[in-house]
């Protein structure tokens, strides 16, 4: 037999397939696809929020009992999102998002029919479940379907689908309710989840690079291990716990102050409150260049100081001081979130997946837990009560802050990077 001719019978080795780039059809139906599950998901997961004073009327609950319909949504999320995660690698990602958001969407539509608040809330914790499955997903798929230089815009539309689901679900929550009452901004939202769930299988495209990892749970709980391990990264865990916390309390009390007097706005014009997330969202990517210039340390530290400020600015009862404290607050929240987040992308080089799994959890176990007990707090003392709760918070996240490694607070000029020392924001 010739040279040829056994050339010509070798198989051919194959490419591996493609991956979405910028400006191609794909990679359009992957960010609208990834976009609306997203706004869905984070619709669903606080839609009761700004319905916590009607429900507190129609089941004699007192606000604590009441956000419990909250927590538990996210606490089922927290639980939830490291076992799907790993279910995903046996599943595919694709299929995971999918059953996700369905489920989650049919779970939604249920609830408004809920005949008491203990099936609302069961409804609620396993439409925590079901959600679970974007977050501990979406981000691998992305990583693994799209290329490299077109990945950062990706990930960065899928967040801001996120934002937007949990801005606008609050804002249709709040008119729905004052039009038709709870129910009718719960199957509001569930329909409108339904609906973007359709569209979602409809548009997303199979995963062409995804390969199952039977094998892949061992690893993955060592991983775990190995960070849970890390005082560093256990700090940062509790950071985002403590953020979320002072956060979720004072958006899930703020409806009982402002539907009472002296103010008693209606429902609509309290759930537009929710607008003052867009300073949240934009805040977030200055916080990466204030992070580059004083350090991951000092960023948490005047995060958890702006935040203590705007908390302290609702503390009267004039709307003219209580909008700008609720505007300073959310930038607070979501620098130290930012920051916090990315430390952990950082601090990180083995696993990131498992560490980012652990900070979401962490994350919202804080939304979970910090409700009631801010609720307690609450109802207690009143507005007073949630905002000592919150400045109690994040003096406990300054002291976490403060107990992070010395390179954190060290800025990392891009001159490391050329010299080829590991600059300090990577050593942290």
């Amino acid at each position: 037999m010739s040279a040829s001719s056994t050339s010509a019978a070798a198989p051919a080795t194959t490419p591996p397939p493609r991956r979405h780039a910028l400006g191609s059809a794909g990679l359009r139906r992957v960010n609208l696809a990834l976009f609306l599950a997203g706004c869905a998901t984070f619709a669903m997961l606080y839609t009761t929020q700004t319905l916590l004073p009607q429900l507190s009327d129609a089941f004699h609950l007192t606000p604590s009992q009441a956000s419990w319909s909250v927590s538990v949504a996210t606490g089922a999320l927290a639980l939830a999102v490291i076992p799907v995660s790993m279910l995903s690698e046996r599943w595919g990602r694709t299929r995971v998002m999918t059953v996700s958001v369905f489920s989650a969407a049919l779970l939604g539509v249920l609830a408004a029919f809920a005949p008491d608040f203990g099936t609302l809330v069961a409804l609620r914790t396993l439409q925590g479940v079901a959600l679970a499955g974007l977050p501990a997903t979406a981000m691998a798929y992305l990583s693994e379907e799209v290329e490299g230089t077109s990945l950062g815009a990706a990930m960065g539309l899928y967040v801001a689908g996120n934002s937007i689901g949990g801005m606008g679900g609050r804002l249709v929550t709040g008119l729905a309710s004052d039009l038709g009452g709870w129910r009718t901004a719960l199957l509001t939202i569930g329909v409108v989840a339904l609906l973007c769930a359709i569209a979602f299988r409809l548009l997303v495209p199979a995963s062409r690079n995804f390969r199952p990892t039977p094998d892949g749970n061992r690893a993955a709980v060592s991983a775990l291990r190995t960070h849970l391990a890390d005082p560093t990264l256990r700090r940062l865990y509790l950071l985002g716990m403590l953020f979320m916390a002072a956060f979720g309390t004072i958006y899930n009390y703020l409806g009982y102050r402002l539907l009472a007097e002296p103010f008693g706005l209606p429902e609509a014009v309290v759930g537009a409150v929710f607008v003052i997330y867009l300073a949240g969202t934009a805040s977030s990517a200055f916080t990466g260049r204030v992070v580059g210039r004083i350090g991951h340390r000092r960023t948490l530290w005047a995060a958890a100081a702006v935040t203590s400020l705007g908390a302290l600015l609702t503390l009267p009862d004039h709307l003219a001081l209580i909008v700008p404290g609720l505007v300073i607050l959310t930038i607070g929240f979501f620098a130290g979130h930012t920051a916090a987040s990315a430390a952990v992308g950082l601090r990180a080089t083995t696993g990131r997946a498992q560490a980012s799994a652990l900070y979401i959890a962490a994350y919202y176990l804080g939304s979970s837990l910090g409700g009631p007990l801010g609720g307690v707090a609450f109802h207690t003392m009143a507005w007073p009560g949630a905002v000592l709760f919150v400045l109690v918070v994040c003096a406990a996240a300054t002291v976490a802050a403060t107990r992070l490694k010395s390179p954190a607070d060290r800025p990392f000029p891009a001159r490391n990077a050329r010299n080829g020392r590991r600059g300090p924001a990577q050593a942290i």
